[in-house]
């Protein structure tokens, strides 16, 4: 029985990068082997143990057969006699396919690490085509690694996947999966290139791939490009370490824009109420969690509204801190004022530019929060009908103070 680190433990010491997961793959040895040595077995599909004392995996080596269309058409095969090449053959990429043994001596059958040197994605085998949910990895990978580039073999095979409707096949569940942990990567504008190079882009989300070629206002937005300014808004979120619902509100914030008739290019009029539509129904689509979908929503619809927030009157800022929900969910009012104000400095020269609308509105909605609405009701027992009425007016004379002080001083 033989003992190999594999894949990404492997491939990110090779590049000088902390090793956060280790994964291990057992050669020579039988599923009553690892269970007479404590291993505790985990694996559903295939032999998969727990180490007895670091938990870490151990998988038995293995080969596999497509059989039906999907990530799930697999069957896999376990045997003492599988060697460590064969396994290493059934992985995506050739930086993932290297091995090293106790001894420190490194198995790199496929040349991954020239392919590591060279700073390339290529894939194993041609049994890449077997499995689409490889297209999303690689592309999370390229927003993990954004120095890499795709092999333009590698990048035609995901094109003849796509073309074949091996996507089409992927689960939302999946696909969300790989989308959420690719957004919260350093480069996640870097994953929607490789998508939209190879096409599964406007399988996956083809409401995103509809910004490309439309333009906007160069006085507002230099970079022209609608789909080039939501990944710019995509990368100054992950560069602020911005949450994942930040992130996936600052992707969803523009797509209305994507629906604008040609004809009245580069104006986008409206495109904010267009965008909820498209936004609840990818949500729906991907089972999206409730948390990121519900801030995706207030923010295409009220970035606009955030980015005049100095020409609002008190009563019209209160109506927004209500629509947002901000009384109860300051914290979710906060999270879209930051996808907002990364809708401003993703933009072409616009990435310093001061954002004062943020603490301008927290400070009305803190403003609005100090009134005492115990005190207010307690004057109103005889008439509990007109307590809401009075806590509205209360509010919004508090943050009609707020508004003739802070204003002047926020600009």
């Amino acid at each position: 029985m033989n003992i190999y680190r594999v894949g990404g433990a492997v491939r990110d010491e090779l590049l000088g990068l902390p090793v956060q997961d280790r994964d291990y793959v057992v050669v020579g040895a039988t599923p009553e082997q690892m269970l007479a040595q404590g291993y505790r077995p985990v694996g559903k599909d295939f032999p998969v143990f727990l180490h007895p004392q670091t938990q870490e995996e151990y998988a038995l080596a293995r080969t596999e057969r497509k059989t039906a269309p999907g990530y799930k058409g697999f069957v896999f095969h376990t045997d003492s006699a599988v060697t460590l090449e064969q396994d290493l053959a059934r992985r995506d990429l050739t930086i993932n396919a290297i091995a090293k043994g106790d001894d420190g001596v490194l198995v790199d059958p496929f040349h991954g690490q020239d392919d590591i040197r060279a700073r390339v994605f290529r894939h194993v085998s041609d049994a890449f085509v077997e499995d689409p949910v490889r297209i999303l990895r690689l592309a999370r990978f390229a927003a993990r690694f954004p120095a890499f580039t795709v092999a333009p073999e590698t990048n035609a095979l995901m094109q003849t996947m796509v073309r074949d409707g091996e996507v089409d096949a992927l689960v939302p569940e999946r696909v969300w999966q790989e989308l959420a942990r690719g957004m919260q990567e350093q480069r996640p504008s870097r994953m929607f290139d490789v998508l939209r190079a190879c096409g599964a882009l406007a399988r996956i989300l083809p409401e995103l791939e509809a910004l490309w070629g439309v333009p906007q206002p160069a006085k507002y937005h230099p970079e022209i490009d609608t789909g080039v300014h939501v990944m710019m808004v995509l990368d100054y979120a992950a560069s602020c370490d911005y949450s994942l619902g930040v992130r996936f509100a600052a992707l969803m914030h523009d797509l209305g824009k994507g629906t604008t008739p040609a004809e009245l290019w580069p104006s986008h009029h409206g495109h904010e109420g267009r965008s909820v539509e498209l936004v609840e129904a990818i949500c729906v689509r991907l089972k999206v969690p409730n948390d990121c979908r519900d801030l995706a929503i207030i923010t295409a619809r009220e970035h606009g509204n955030v980015g005049r927030a100095f020409e609002l009157r008190p009563a019209t800022i209160i109506n927004l801190l209500a629509r947002c929900d901000g009384f109860r969910k300051p914290e979710r009012f906060h999270d879209m004022l930051r996808a907002s104000e990364c809708d401003r400095r993703g933009r072409t020269g616009f990435e310093s530019v001061a954002f004062p609308q943020l603490d301008y509105l927290m400070g009305a909605l803190q403003a609005a929060q100090g009134i005492n609405a115990g005190a207010i009701a307690a004057q109103h027992q005889a008439q509990p009908a007109r307590i809401p009425e009075a806590i509205l007016t209360a509010r919004t004379e508090a943050v009609a103070a707020y508004v003739a002080t802070a204003s002047a001083v926020a600009r």
